[in-house]
């Protein structure tokens, strides 16, 4: 297992070699840079503008631009932002990244905790009322857009109702303790809905198709017709190998789940990283759009390989050694 890991560690050095130069092609085939489209002050001449670009390596060509920002993440930095003068990317990821795990976190609690028992339920009881209705939400949370879905809450739970806030994470700066954890949480439950969405209705068709397949395999006959109880056979036997595919969404699901919440926290006006990304989107600030970018592919690299372990501990017959 220990060799399997670091094999796969060792195989994402090419991954993100070549990842960075995708990322940092496709930012500089962006058109224009930091200083267009803005509004130039006329009493500054344009010498002091192309001062800034050369400042920034901006006059520099192509590939010594690539080599200068690789060198710099080598060296565990980002580089600084353009934007917000004199901070550098780290600190700006650093105090905005953990608002997003958060809400990533609560978006894949209220996933599983709404998908798994009702796709079980739903194989176990195939066309019944809960099996229609859990197949016209899935549907439904597949084709509706998050952003969509997230003004039609805001709506209905915070104008209309007044039960959550709209945006933000807290309150007030000055609540601690059990009170700022509980604030917190209040915050999260409609853009966490909103994100986990679609999460939600794939998990539950995945989880009603396995258990549907596994109940109807030879070795659970076997089981039931050696006398098994029903809750022996489908805790014991059939979630274990149900789950194995659900594995692979929760692995897959950690870089869709930071990238995702790009939209929805922009929505929300969530300070998170999705909010960071956008803005700096907005005003050409690369050096920010690169490094989520480069982090957002690593979450998804991360992701496949905590899939490929896990898969080891609930299924037996797979061995990495």
């Amino acid at each position: 297992m220990y060799q399997y890991i670091i094999r796969r560690i060792l195989q994402f050095i090419p991954m993100l070699l070549a990842l960075s130069i995708i990322v940092f092609g496709l930012a500089k085939a962006a058109p224009g840079d930091p200083f267009s489209g803005k509004i130039l002050d006329p009493e500054v001449g344009m010498e002091v503008y192309e001062k800034q670009r050369a400042e920034l390596g901006l006059d520099k060509p192509i590939p010594v631009q690539y080599l200068r920002w690789a060198g710099k993440i080598v060296q565990g930095s980002f580089g600084e932002s353009i934007t917000y003068k004199g901070r550098s990317v780290e600190s700006l990821i650093k105090e905005r990244f953990l608002n997003t795990v958060y809400l990533g976190l609560f978006a894949l609690f209220i996933t599983l905790l709404v998908a798994i028992p009702i796709g079980i339920y739903s194989a176990r009881h195939p066309y019944s009322l809960l099996d229609y209705g859990s197949t016209t939400f899935g549907f439904f949370g597949l084709a509706v857009p998050n952003f969509f879905f997230g003004l039609v809450v805001i709506y209905l739970f915070s104008i209309k109702l007044g039960w959550f806030p709209a945006q933000g994470t807290l309150s007030s700066n000055k609540l601690t303790g059990f009170a700022e954890f509980q604030d917190r949480i209040h915050h999260m439950i409609l853009p966490g809905l909103t994100l986990g969405l679609a999460s939600t209705a794939s998990y539950m068709r995945y989880m009603r198709s396995e258990v549907m397949d596994v109940l109807g395999s030879d070795f659970i006959r076997t089981a039931k017709a050696k006398g098994m109880s029903n809750n022996n056979v489908l805790y014991k036997h059939t979630l274990r190998n149900a789950l194995i595919p659900v594995i692979t969404l929760l692995g897959m699901e950690l870089g869709p789940l930071l990238g995702g919440a790009i939209i929805t926290e922009q929505v929300f006006n969530f300070p998170g990283i999705g909010t960071l990304f956008i803005g700096s989107v907005i005003n050409r600030d690369y050096p920010v759009v690169m490094a989520i970018t480069l982090l957002l592919g690593v979450a998804i690299l991360v992701g496949n390989l905590l899939a490929d372990i896990f898969y080891s501990v609930v299924d037996p017959r797979i061995r990495y050694d």
